[in-house]
C-alpha cells in the first residue's frame, strides 16, 4: 500500500470517528420535538440532497447482482442499524447499547475473514479486541456494574453491530466496482431512505415546520446530516476502500472514548477513575489491533475510487 494513501485512509477515518464520537449530543438536543425516526429520516434525506449537488450524476450498475450491493447496503447502514439501535435505547439501558454496539470490529472481522480476501482474523486483534472491550465496559458502566438487563434490548443492541458488520462488507465489496465514491455513498443512501418508507407510518411522523425555526434545532440537524451523515459516510467508505474493511472497523472502539471527552466539556459531566481507566485500555486495544491489521495487509494494492 502507498505510504501517503495509507495515511490519508487512517486520517479520514479518525476525522469521521471524531464526529461520530460526538452525535449523540446533538441527538440529545434533538430528542425533545423529534421523534429518533423523524431525526433518522431528516438526516440522511437531507445528507441525500447534498451528496446530490456534490455529485448529480447518475451511478450505473453493470448488473442486478452490483445493484444488489448497493439496495443491501441500503437496507443494512442506513435503515436497519440506526432503526435498530434507535429501538433498543428505548428498550434497554443506555450504557449497555454504548457498550454492545462498540463490538462492531469483531463482526466485522469474523465477517470479513470468511467473505474477503486479504482480510483474516489474528491472534494480536484478538487481543486488543479484549483489551478494547474491557475499556468500554468501563467506560460504558462508569465503574458500576448495573445488571439490570432487558432480553429484548440487550439482543437488538447486539442485532445492530451485526447489521453494520455486513454493511462494511458490502461497501468493501462496493469500493472494487470503482463507482465514483460520492455518488456510491448518495446511492447507498437513496435505497436507505427507500427502506425508510413504510415505517413513516408506524413510528411517529409529524410533518410540523415550526421545529426547524429553532435555530438549535436547525444546527444540530445539519451537524447530523451534513456531518454525520453525508461527509462522514463518505470519509468511512474511502476509509475502508483504501485500509480495508478490519483496519477501519478498528476505529470504531474509539467513540466511547470521544463521547466522553465530549460529554465533559460540552455537558460538563466527570470524568472518573474508572473512565480514565477504560480509556487507557480502550486506546491500548485499538492500537494493538490497528497496528497488526496494518502489518499484514503492507503490500496489498487496494481498489481505488476516484
Amino acid at each position: 500500500m502507498d505510504q501517503h494513501k495509507g495515511t490519508a485512509g487512517h486520517l479520514l477515518s479518525i476525522i469521521t470517528i471524531l464526529i461520530w464520537g460526538t452525535t449523540f449530543i446533538s441527538t440529545k438536543i434533538l430528542l425533545t420535538d423529534f421523534t429518533p425516526f423523524e431525526i433518522l429520516l431528516f438526516r440522511f434525506l437531507i445528507g441525500y440532497v447534498v451528496l446530490f449537488l456534490l455529485y448529480p450524476r447518475p451511478v450505473r450498475t453493470k448488473t442486478f447482482k452490483e445493484e444488489w450491493l448497493f439496495i443491501s447496503a441500503g437496507l443494512c447502514g442506513v435503515t436497519l442499524y440506526f432503526l435498530i439501535e434507535n429501538i433498543a435505547l428505548n428498550l434497554t439501558l443506555a450504557s449497555h447499547v454504548g457498550v454492545i454496539v462498540s463490538i462492531a470490529p469483531f463482526f466485522t472481522a469474523v465477517l470479513a475473514h470468511f467473505f474477503l480476501e486479504g482480510e483474516k482474523l489474528t491472534a494480536p486483534f484478538m487481543i486488543g479486541f479484549a483489551l478494547a472491550l474491557t475499556g468500554i465496559v468501563l467506560i460504558g458502566f462508569n465503574g458500576s456494574l448495573n445488571l439490570d438487563l432487558n432480553p429484548l434490548g440487550d439482543l437488538l443492541a447486539f442485532l445492530a453491530p451485526a447489521v453494520w458488520a455486513v454493511y462494511s462488507v458490502l461497501m468493501r465489496k462496493i469500493s472494487g466496482l470503482n463507482h465514483h465514491n460520492i455518488g456510491a455513498t448518495r446511492k447507498v443512501f437513496f435505497y436507505g431512505l427507500l427502506f425508510m418508507l413504510p415505517v413513516i407510518g408506524v413510528d411517529g411522523f409529524h410533518p410540523n415546520l415550526d421545529r426547524f425555526y429553532n435555530l438549535s434545532n436547525l444546527a444540530n440537524l445539519l451537524y447530523l446530516a451534513i456531518g454525520a451523515s453525508a461527509v462522514c459516510f463518505v470519509t468511512w467508505n474511502r476509509a475502508v476502500s483504501i485500509l480495508g474493511v478490519v483496519t477501519t472497523s478498528v476505529y470504531i472502539y474509539l467513540v466511547p472514548v470521544i463521547s466522553v471527552a465530549a460529554s465533559a466539556l460540552f455537558l460538563h459531566e466527570p470524568i472518573t477513575s474508572a473512565t480514565m481507566a477504560g480509556t487507557f485500555l480502550t486506546l491500548a486495544g485499538s492500537y494493538i489491533s490497528e497496528r497488526k491489521q496494518s502489518a499484514i495487509r503492507k503490500g496489498e494494492v487496494p481498489c481505488d475510487q476516484t
